[in-house]
């Protein structure tokens, strides 16, 4: 039997493993697996898929750098942009819990204001209709003052400070409104405790008078239900 040259062996060993190698990536291509990218082409793709309104992509790209390359250089910047696309989506709960996260761990960037500003935002998005509950109302407020009064000269303030207005104007209105509802269920001790609280607690943005009045009527009410007592 002849014998293989040895030199003929390590040619054809050889090829065998360029083809091997050479058909293993071939098939991770058919089979669709990613080849991995750099943190520059991950964000580059992620900014992309933002720009033309693709958030749902942009924030997985963002994910992708923050969970694979948590030392890199655009580690900060995704782990906020990754809150933004989230924001962008309308997925508030999500998009308030990676500001926050965000706020945790870099508690001295440079972009915290507008992170306070973004957590208020998510907040007030979720504000519902005056009959609702303004527990949303009422920690937009929380955020906003928090930026005004850590960032007072920040642009983010100038707009958290008309926010703010507007958080007072839904919890004001949603006190009148339950204590119209107390009054007209003929609950008048407790209508006369919201148009109070209402009174004290909140500046006049055009709610005083009716306040003042109705509770004279609850108080009149009471006083005849004690005089038939």
């Amino acid at each position: 039997m002849r014998k293989t040259c040895p030199y003929l062996k390590t040619v054809l060993l050889t090829c065998a493993l360029v083809f091997l190698l050479g058909g293993c990536a071939a098939m991770s291509r058919w089979f669709g697996e990613e080849e991995e990218k750099t943190p520059e082409q991950l964000m580059t793709e992620a900014v992309e898929h933002m720009e033309k309104g693709r958030y749902e992509a942009a924030a997985e790209a963002f994910r992708k750098v923050k969970d694979r390359y948590p030392y890199s250089k655009f580690a900060v910047e995704a782990e906020l942009k990754t809150a933004d696309a989230l924001f962008r989506q309308e997925l508030y709960p999500e998009a308030l819990d990676d500001y926050a996260e965000f706020e945790r761990l870099h508690p001295k960037n440079r972009h915290i204001p507008y992170v306070i500003f973004q957590k208020g935002m998510c907040h007030f998005l979720q504000v519902s209709t005056v009959d609702r509950d303004q527990t949303h109302s009422r920690l937009a407020r929380e955020e906003f003052e928090r930026l005004v009064k850590r960032f007072p000269r920040d642009l983010h303030a100038r707009k958290a400070r008309l926010k703010i207005r507007q958080c007072i104007i839904n919890l004001a209105e949603y006190e009148l409104y339950v204590a119209r509802f107390y009054m007209k269920s003929g609950h008048f001790r407790a209508a006369v405790g919201r148009f109070r609280h209402l009174l004290e607690t909140y500046p006049d943005l055009g709610q005083y008078r009716e306040a003042l009045k109705s509770m004279g009527v609850c108080l009149r009410k009471l006083a005849e239900a004690q005089e038939k007592s």
